[in-house]
């Protein structure tokens, strides 16, 4: 059964998310605030949070960083704000994919189900047959979904960093376009929302270059993509 946590002040949308969720396979947990959502996370393990951006105190945003700094859970935000500032905010912080208020019941179950199936797949079939991939001095663990420097520090990876940089491993030396990174990486589940890809990249290269302004190991290609530059060896 999948554990989902929603993070909500609206009482209504809380019951009505638990009824609808619970019907398809899911125990679901609510928090009203950052502070039930922090005793519910010290209690238990959830496949997936489901976080409002609007809150009392503090803000969903906020309990986005937090959250990444732990865990690699994935996570939904719910907004009623439609601007794509502050879209890509929530995905500069973590956030996995947004669904915008008022939204559909089923819309929402289509978007956890696509979150879940991207954040327990490898990126392809290379993938499945590969347990590590090693470039510079890093190490990736596939079945764990890890990311390691070279002297065992784990590094803190969300589901949608994984899951692309799985893809640029597996294709080394190589120019992908926005649509052949998120065709890779997300398969059908992926919206049309290909600024997506740019915020990853950059949270991605905050993670594993020198000095992220001036990329080495994830360069650009101007209108055209972007080409992983290290030689990569797997096992």
């Amino acid at each position: 059964m999948t554990k989902v946590l929603v993070v909500d002040d609206d009482l209504d949308l809380l019951d009505l998310m638990q009824r609808f969720l619970s019907r398809y396979d899911m125990s679901v947990e609510v928090a009203r605030s950052g502070v039930e959502m922090d005793q519910e996370l010290s209690e238990s393990t959830f496949d997936i949070v489901i976080l409002d951006i609007m809150l009392p105190g503090e803000d969903g945003l906020a309990l986005c960083r937090r959250i990444r700094t732990l865990f690699t859970t994935p996570i939904i935000m719910l907004t009623a704000v439609t601007e794509t500032a502050d879209r890509i905010v929530g995905l500069e912080l973590g956030a996995d994919d947004y669904v915008t208020k008022p939204f559909d019941s089923r819309e929402l179950l289509a978007r956890i189900r696509s979150v879940l199936r991207r954040a327990s797949l490898p990126a392809n079939d290379t993938a499945n047959n590969t347990s590590t991939f090693r470039f510079l001095d890093w190490s990736v663990d596939v079945s764990r979904r890890e990311l390691r420097r070279t002297d065992n520090t784990l590094v803190p990876i969300s589901e949608g960093e994984f899951a692309l940089l799985l893809t640029l491993l597996e294709h080394p030396g190589r120019l992908l376009s926005r649509d052949q990174l998120l065709n890779y990486s997300k398969g059908e589940a992926h919206d049309v929302y290909d600024r997506s890809i740019d915020v990853l990249i950059s949270r991605l290269r905050r993670k594993i270059e020198v000095n992220a302004r001036r990329p080495d190991i994830i360069k650009t290609v101007r209108n055209a993509g972007y080409i992983f530059t290290p030689t990569v060896r797997s096992s």
